[in-house]
């Protein structure tokens, strides 16, 4: 692979692609030191370490969500857009099986915050409007949501599907209407009983 215009953005990018490959957890400054045929020092002035550049692969992952789920909730409420969501993260999880998975590592509090992961979170809670739900039931939501989503791609993309009958895309349609009438007939807060 050719050398020259070494950067950051393009390491982070080329990074992005190993882990596709190869597995996000195996993506190291090493292993992109060999696929650019390039000692490991050099990319040290690009990138800090291993956990650099895994942040930096995770905020990619983040951001191409983000603008796909974007675009995919334009004009959509209620159940469709229930839908729209959930398939953009398993068609991107089928896509991009390592970015899916960077999608998932710890970033510290600054990178948090100037990544895409507060977006996602405010189209979850826009998602939700559309089912009336207020808070502290509107964060529930949104992490019962990112968690069946999650869960579910996880799941499947490690093959815990695959050994029965009905197919897991029948099943996937299946979870979304369950998902709906939850949202739909969200449960009331039981009171809190008092201690005797």
């Amino acid at each position: 692979m050719v050398r020259v215009g070494l950067n950051t953005e393009r390491l982070a990018r080329a990074g992005a692609e190993l882990a596709d490959e190869v597995g996000f957890e195996h993506v190291t400054v090493s292993a992109l030191a060999r696929r650019f045929d390039v000692k490991v020092a050099s990319l040290y002035s690009h990138v800090k370490n291993s956990h650099d550049l895994k942040t930096r692969i995770a905020m990619i992952a983040l951001e191409e969500l983000a603008v796909r789920a974007a675009e995919a909730l334009a004009g959509r409420a209620g159940k469709d857009a229930l839908s729209a969501l959930g398939n953009v993260y398993r068609d991107y999880a089928r896509e991009h099986p390592g970015r899916y998975a960077s999608a998932q590592f710890r970033l510290d509090p600054e990178a948090a915050a100037a990544s895409a992961g507060l977006r996602h979170s405010q189209m979850m809670r826009a998602l939700l409007r559309g089912y009336d739900l207020t808070e502290p039931d509107q964060t529930h939501a949104v992490r019962l949501l990112g968690s069946v989503f999650h869960g579910y791609v996880s799941l499947e993309m490690g093959g815990g599907f695959s050994h029965s009958a009905p197919d897991s895309d029948e099943t996937w349609l299946r979870t979304l209407d369950a998902l709906d009438a939850l949202l739909r007939n969200w449960p009331e807060q039981a009171p809190e009983q008092t201690p005797e």
